[in-house]
């Protein structure tokens, strides 16, 4: 009854870990500053905002938000994955031959 219960207490870290990674922001600017994103850590967009410059020019923009947004969902994934990781290691049970996962 004991792995149940620890497996029931990784399971709620792990949820309660993903809610607070929505409340952890990663902000991302373009090399030059004129396009900045935020988003959460589980990678939903909050914000973009865009300078007047590159409203002109429909394929520069498409160009700066593939790459700032790419940038920032490399670093939230990240964030993501170390939270998580850590959430459910510290609620395995200790099960032998499973001390490769931890």
């Amino acid at each position: 009854m004991g792995m149940m219960n620890k497996l029931k207490e990784s399971q709620q870290k792990v949820a309660e870990t993903k809610d607070r990674l929505d409340n952890v922001l990663i902000d991302e600017k373009s090399n030059d500053g004129l396009l900045s994103v935020t988003l959460t850590a589980n990678r939903t967009i909050k914000n973009i905002s865009v300078a007047d410059e590159l409203l002109t020019d429909k394929e520069q923009l498409e160009d700066y938000l593939i790459l700032t947004l790419n940038k920032a969902i490399e670093k939230a994934t990240s964030i993501n994955e170390a939270e998580l990781a850590a959430a459910a290691k510290d609620g395995l049970p200790d099960i032998p031959g499973m001390d490769m996962f931890k």
